[in-house]
């Protein structure tokens, strides 16, 4: 199917929050890893979301340019292509831009999307995070607010957080941060909401904290507090109403337990990225496979080689199932799998 538009996106989001799942977000930096992706959705009959970091679209571009924009759009534009031929929705998000990158990178991609737009297509990428956690939280919002009126008038959701997810992920380093910032309060949750509804009708995803930390952790490690999520929900739903419910996103999910996780979705978290589990299932048989073959790989004391070991290709096939089966897993985990819109 083509990557979704608004609506279908709005309808996935939708689906999930009133079933309570959750769609895997998967981090790509390849065609390769974006393969992956698109045939664990396929397989797990999931609807789901690629995303793109700064960091991943500097890597697509090339170590000579460093474009985190011009990679971002090489990606869509080859997950564009591929997904025509899978049976499930994909929709494209961007992660975590932070302030000082909304000129260099997400401003770009909103002027391609408005291209296309203008064209009569679709936008490039369904949805784009703006990362203001680390400015006061008015200035979070000023900022998210003039975003998100752009955002609504291409058809574009906006996904916003307010506290900060500690660790280090993609360059991004919150591991000094101070705890209270790791806990998003009812408050913050509630000024979140009065400021975006400024921009009447516009879709967002709300990435509220709860002790979530980027990298890798063990379980147990990584103390969360879920039912901040719940008590952000209540005093927004208190005020008001039902409708006012966020759509939320959890970040840094690695080394939670599974209770943890499913305990999100009842509180009404509809998207979990996931990131650093996937990197480990791509990267595992690759170094299996040059362990084993050693003397294949190099040339070895005047040696050859063996080209079917060093062929990228060979490895990068194992690197692709591999992820294609983390994702799997994490569809299970969020109770994805199984539903599919279909078109």
């Amino acid at each position: 199917m083509p990557v979704v538009d608004y609506l279908k996106y709005q309808e996935m989001l939708e689906n999930a929050k009133k079933n309570k799942f959750a769609y895997p977000a998967i981090n790509v930096v390849s065609e390769t890893s974006a393969n992956a992706v698109l045939k664990a959705f396929a397989e797990a009959k999931s609807d789901g979301i690629i995303q793109v970091s700064t960091g991943g679209g500097e890597f697509a571009s090339g170590t000579a340019l460093k474009d985190a924009a011009l990679g971002a759009i090489s990606l869509a534009q080859h997950i564009h292509l591929v997904a025509e031929r899978y049976d499930v929705n994909i929709a494209l998000h961007t992660d975590h831009c932070q302030a000082k990158k909304v000129e260099s990178f997400l401003k770009p991609l909103l002027a391609e999307s408005r291209k296309r737009v203008e064209r009569g297509e679709k936008p490039l990428f369904n949805s784009h995070m703006f990362d203001g956690s680390e400015l006061p939280l008015k200035e979070n919002m000023d900022i998210a607010v003039e975003l998100l009126k752009e955002c609504k008038e291409l058809g574009i959701i906006l996904e916003v957080e307010a506290g900060v997810v500690g660790g280090e992920e993609d360059g991004i380093n919150n591991e000094d941060a101070p705890a209270e910032k790791l806990y998003t309060t009812p408050d913050d949750m509630l000024y979140v909401y009065e400021r975006l509804s400024e921009v009447k009708d516009a879709q967002y995803m709300f990435a509220a904290t709860f002790g979530n930390v980027h990298g890798v952790y063990k379980p147990g490690n990584v103390k969360l507090k879920p039912i901040i999520l719940k008590q952000g929900q209540d005093a927004v739903v208190a005020k008001y109403g039902e409708a006012a419910k966020f759509m939320l996103v959890f970040h840094g999910g690695s080394g939670s337990s599974l209770e943890e996780i499913r305990e999100t979705l009842d509180y009404g978290v509809v998207k979990m990225n996931v990131d650093t589990d996937t990197q480990y299932a791509f990267t595992r048989p690759i170094a299996e496979h040059m362990f084993k073959n050693y003397d294949g790989v190099l040339k070895i004391d005047g040696e050859v080689g063996n080209k079917k070991m060093y062929d990228p290709r060979g490895y990068l096939k194992k690197a692709e199932e591999a992820m294609k089966d983390r994702v799997i897993v994490a569809c299970n985990d969020l109770r994805s799998t199984g539903t599919t819109l279909g078109r």
